[in-house]
C-alpha cells in the first residue's frame, strides 16, 4: 500500500526556489508544480499532516503572493489505496484551519 499526504502549490517555475526558501523546505515531487509529499508507513506514528503543511504555509501567505500565489494555488493532498472499505476522519479543528484559510482539501481513493 502506497498512501501520501502531499502539499502542492501552483507557481511559475521561476519562482519554485522562492517558494522552498519561504516556506523552509525542499519539494521532494518533480512536478509542474511545488510539491512536498509525505508518504505514510503502517508502521509510522500518526502525523496530522493538514496541520503540519498548514504550519509551513502559516505566515508566509503574503510573502507566497508577492511572486503571484495566492491561497487558491494551494492544495493539500490524501491519496489512499484501499483493500476492503475506505473510511477516514478528519479532526475538526483541522478542517476549520483549513477552510479558515482558504485551502483545497483533495482527497483521492482507489481500490487495490
Amino acid at each position: 500500500m502506497r498512501d501520501f499526504w502531499s502539499l502542492r502549490i501552483r507557481c511559475n517555475d521561476s519562482f519554485r526556489d522562492t517558494v522552498t526558501a519561504i516556506l523552509g523546505v525542499e519539494p521532494n515531487v518533480k512536478e509542474s508544480v511545488w510539491e512536498l509529499e509525505k508518504i505514510i508507513e503502517e508502521e509510522d506514528a500518526y502525523v496530522n499532516y493538514i496541520e503540519y503543511f498548514l504550519d509551513l504555509l502559516d505566515g508566509n501567505y503574503e510573502k507566497l503572493s508577492l511572486i503571484d500565489v495566492e491561497r487558491s494555488d494551494i492544495s493539500i493532498w490524501l491519496l489512499y489505496e484501499y483493500d476492503q472499505q475506505c473510511n477516514m476522519e478528519f479532526l475538526p479543528h483541522s478542517l476549520k484551519r483549513i477552510g479558515e484559510n482558504g485551502i483545497v482539501l483533495c482527497v483521492s481513493c482507489w481500490q487495490k
